[in-house]
């Protein structure tokens, strides 16, 4: 009996490893010097890439038909007491109509700003500061949004450019990076209706996307 359970505790703790490796390798990625136009070249042949404001409407224009009325809506904004309501009924009738649309199997690609941080030198990469990119379309300011953002976020440079990096990061100067995620939108809620918290009466959209890959893009 004794030997079943050291067994059952050794594999339990080889799969919670693999689990942890496998969030590693999500968030654990090369840093490219490919233009954003190659990125077919490296990225899976049935997924579509939106990263400009014509291809992101498509998209939403295939899951929701047409932008809401977004002034109606508004009302007369954060004053008044029957937005919350009708930002709730938008979104839960929108969820209700979009059920079953193809493009809810989408393999997506998009964009998040990002800049590398604190050198690693057990792994040759930077860690990275990350934030959303905020899409002006017809539809609304669009935001993808990872259901969750994949741990331990490293960009690994060839080491031919690696010094260079590191003497810009060492005087102070930014190295930005675009990071490039590809996912689908979870089954539920995969579009969020919302306004802007800086801009009054600016609808925004967030796509809620649960990420299966990154790719990290040096911004030239």
């Amino acid at each position: 009996m004794r030997v079943l359970w050291v067994i059952v505790i050794l594999l339990s703790t080889v799969g919670s490893i693999g689990e942890g490796w496998a969030e590693d390798a999500l968030g654990m990625r090369p840093l490219l010097t490919i233009a954003r136009k190659d990125l077919p070249t490296i990225l899976p042949s049935d997924c579509h890439i939106l990263l400009d404001p014509r291809l992101i409407e498509e998209f939403l224009d295939a899951l929701d038909g047409r932008p809401p009325i977004w002034n109606v809506v508004y009302g007369r904004g954060h004053h008044d007491s029957g937005l919350d309501e009708r930002l709730f009924s938008l979104n839960r009738e929108r969820d209700a109509k979009r059920a079953g649309k193809e493009a809810l199997q989408w393999k997506v690609v998009f964009l998040w700003s990002g800049e590398l941080s604190r050198y690693d030198p057990m792994t040759g990469g930077f860690g990275l500061a990350t934030g959303p990119t905020f899409t002006p379309t017809r539809w609304g300011v669009i935001r993808f949004k990872p259901e969750e953002v994949p741990s331990n976020l490293i960009a690994i440079p060839d080491p031919s450019i690696r010094d260079v990096l590191r003497r810009k990061l060492e005087a102070g100067r930014k190295v930005e990076i675009e990071i490039v995620m590809l996912g689908r939108l979870i089954p539920d809620e995969s579009l969020v209706y919302d306004f802007s918290h800086d801009e009054a009466g600016v609808g925004v959209i967030m796509p809620v996307v649960r990420i299966e890959r990154v790719e990290y893009l040096l911004v030239r």
